[in-house]
C-alpha cells in the first residue's frame, strides 16, 4: 500500500491596505518525510488574478519559484513566503509544490496543492477620501 504523503497550503495572513506598500499575504506550505526519502523540497509560486480575468497568472518576484530544501534529516518541514506590494482590486493564491527525493536523488513522490485566495479590495474612490474634513 502507498504511503500517502502528509502536506498543506494554506494562507497565513491577508493584509489588506488603501496604501500599496502595506499590501500582502503570506503563504505556507508543510510537508512530512516519507519512507525512503532523504531529501524534501518545496516550492511556492504566487498567483494572481484580476477583476476581469478568467484564469490566475503566475507572479515573477525575487525569491518565488525557487525550490527550498529541507535541513538532513528533518521529519516535517515547513515554508512560508510573504509577498508584499499587491495591486489591487485583485485575488492572490499561492501554488505550492513538494518533491521527494531518495539518496541519488531521485524523485520518488511528489504533489501540488493550492491556497485558498487572499482578495484585494479596491481602493476606495476619492470622494470617499474627501469626506475627512482637517481642522
Amino acid at each position: 500500500m502507498p504511503v500517502k504523503p502528509v502536506v498543506s497550503a494554506t494562507l497565513e495572513g491577508c493584509v489588506t491596505s488603501v496604501e500599496q506598500a502595506e499590501r500582502a499575504a503570506t503563504f505556507a506550505g508543510e510537508m512530512t518525510a516519507i519512507p525512503g526519502s532523504a531529501k524534501m523540497e518545496m516550492r511556492i509560486e504566487v498567483l494572481e488574478r484580476m477583476p476581469r480575468e478568467m484564469l490566475f497568472h503566475t507572479v515573477t518576484a525575487p525569491g518565488l519559484g525557487v525550490w527550498r530544501t529541507a535541513a538532513p534529516g528533518v521529519k516535517s518541514y515547513r515554508y512560508l513566503k510573504e509577498v508584499t506590494n499587491l495591486a489591487a482590486p485583485a485575488f492572490y493564491r499561492a501554488s505550492v509544490r513538494f518533491r521527494w527525493l531518495n539518496s541519488k536523488g531521485r524523485l520518488i513522490k511528489a504533489a501540488e496543492l493550492r491556497t485558498p485566495k487572499c482578495q484585494q479590495p479596491a481602493a476606495p474612490t476619492s470622494s470617499e477620501e474627501e469626506t475627512s474634513t482637517s481642522g
